[in-house]
């Protein structure tokens, strides 16, 4: 049998991450026993996990975060959003440099810098990442009472979060901010992962236009093959209009945080965004390219 060449490193990350490098199957094998079963050859004649396969791709963060991370007890409900570990740790990378700017270049680290992750959802992976690397603190906000209940049931499993992330469940819907922000309350920073898609159906084309791409033609029970629930993947008016409405409550509390972030999955949904800066009067806009693999987005940050 013939394999194709192994494709090259994964230069596109962040220079801090600890995925640059192919994934040693071996090493996440010892460290987290389970993966052994999803570890199979692939047509590069090198170790994979099928990445089609959402059971696969969950243990496979599980090793993750056990083996970079620190995070000894991880696991989310079925059906939940599953991240990809490495292009959540390189948002992290991002706002460490962003931070580091105002900090006489140094990274601030420590639990004395404060983010507030909204949308933590059940996976509570943001969190994870940045206390493990940076030592910072976090208070993670959720829609959903059964991903609050799962990142609470992380922390309690890894002890020595307890301290360091907070879980607050938003009881609007139509809020970002408010009522999760306490009066008097300061963020150095704020980070999200917005609903990208405007509808359900929107949300299944996509899907259908990645396993085609794939070239995986068959019927798939899961949304996707990282999975997610309706709050995670899609809301009325799609990545634009949350963000939008993010902006719009960022402006009533300016003095809330130092910076405002989100990722924005479609360059797309850009113009609009900075229009809108413009509009509550944003006294510094940035933008942070970011890629993993072959899918390209950024971080659009604000302050006032």
């Amino acid at each position: 049998m013939q394999f194709k060449p192994e494709p090259a490193q994964k230069e596109n990350l962040h220079p801090s991450s600890f995925h640059r490098d192919r994934y040693d199957f071996k090493q996440l094998c010892e460290s987290c026993p389970e993966l052994k079963a999803f570890v199979a050859i692939n047509n590069y004649n090198a170790e994979s996990v099928n990445f089609s396969d959402p059971q696969a791709v969950k243990i496979l963060n599980k090793a993750l975060l056990k083996k970079f991370y620190n995070v000894n007890n991880w696991d989310i409900p079925q059906g939940y959003l599953c991240p990809p570990v490495p292009g959540r740790a390189d948002y992290i990378h991002y706002l460490a440099d962003l931070l580091r700017a105002g900090n006489d270049r140094n990274i601030p680290v420590g639990d004395k810098v404060k983010v507030l992750d909204i949308g933590v959802g059940a996976n509570c992976v943001y969190p994870l990442i940045g206390n493990s690397v940076y030592g910072w603190q976090f208070v993670g906000s959720d829609v959903d009472p059964v991903a609050i209940r799962s990142a609470k049931n992380i922390i309690t499993l890894n002890n020595y979060l307890k301290n360091v992330i907070e879980l607050r469940l938003q009881t609007n819907n139509a809020n970002i901010f408010t009522g999760i922000v306490k009066p008097g309350e300061v963020f150095d920073t704020t980070m999200c992962n917005p609903p990208f898609h405007a509808s359900l159906k929107d949300a299944q084309a996509a899907t259908a236009a990645k396993w085609q791409k794939l070239g995986i033609n068959k019927q798939q029970k899961t949304l996707l093959n990282c999975g997610g629930k309706k709050s995670e993947l899609w809301c009325p008016g799609g990545e634009a209009a949350f963000i939008n409405r993010m902006i719009d409550e960022s402006a009533l509390n300016p003095k809330n945080c130092l910076w405002f972030t989100t990722l924005v999955s479609k360059k797309e949904t850009l113009a609009g965004i900075y229009k809108n800066l413009k509009k509550v009067k944003a006294s510094d806009v940035k933008t942070i390219d970011m890629a993993q693999g072959q899918k390209i987005s950024r971080i659009v940050a604000w302050k006032f």
